[in-house]
C-alpha cells in the first residue's frame, strides 16, 4: 500500500511547494533567467539521487536507451514553468490558477486517454468533465 500512496503524496507536496516558488519568483526576474537556475539546481539533484538511488549505475548506460520522450519532456517542462510564472505575475491567484488548470488538463487528458491509449470512455467519466467543468464556473464567479 506504500509503494501505491508514497508518489502521488510526493506529487501532491512537490505540486505546493511548485506552486508556492512559481508565485515566489521575484517580479523584475524574467522567468527564462529563473528557470536557468531552476533547472541547474534539478539536473545537480538528479544526478545525485541517480548515484544515491542506483548504486553502481552507469549513466552513460542509461543515456544509450534514450528516445524522443525525455527530449521533448525537457521542453514541455519550460512550458509549464514558464506558463504558471507568467499566469502568476498576469494576476491569478495561487488558489485557483492550478485548479482551473488542472479541471482543464482533467478534461483533455480524457480524450487524450480514449484516442492515444484506448482508455474506455466511461459514464463516470463524463459526470465527471461535467463536474470540472461545473466547478470553473463556481471557482470564477465574483
Amino acid at each position: 500500500m506504500f509503494s501505491y500512496i508514497w508518489p502521488l503524496a510526493l506529487v501532491v507536496l512537490s505540486n505546493v511547494l511548485y506552486q508556492i516558488c512559481a508565485k515566489s519568483v521575484p517580479n523584475g526576474m524574467h522567468p527564462l533567467a529563473s528557470l536557468t537556475v531552476t533547472y541547474t539546481v534539478s539536473a545537480v539533484v538528479s544526478l545525485v539521487l541517480f548515484f544515491v538511488l542506483n548504486r553502481g549505475g552507469n549513466l552513460f548506460k542509461e543515456y544509450a536507451k534514450l528516445n524522443w520522450a525525455p527530449l521533448v519532456f525537457g521542453v514541455v517542462l519550460v512550458g509549464l514553468e514558464v506558463g504558471f510564472i507568467y499566469a502568476y505575475k498576469a494576476g491569478w491567484a495561487v488558489s485557483t490558477a492550478q485548479i482551473v488548470q488542472s479541471a482543464i488538463l482533467a478534461v483533455a487528458l480524457l480524450f487524450v486517454g480514449f484516442f492515444l491509449y484506448r482508455e474506455p470512455l466511461r459514464w463516470n467519466k463524463i459526470v465527471g468533465v461535467v463536474i470540472c467543468l461545473a466547478g470553473l464556473i463556481v471557482i470564477n464567479l465574483k
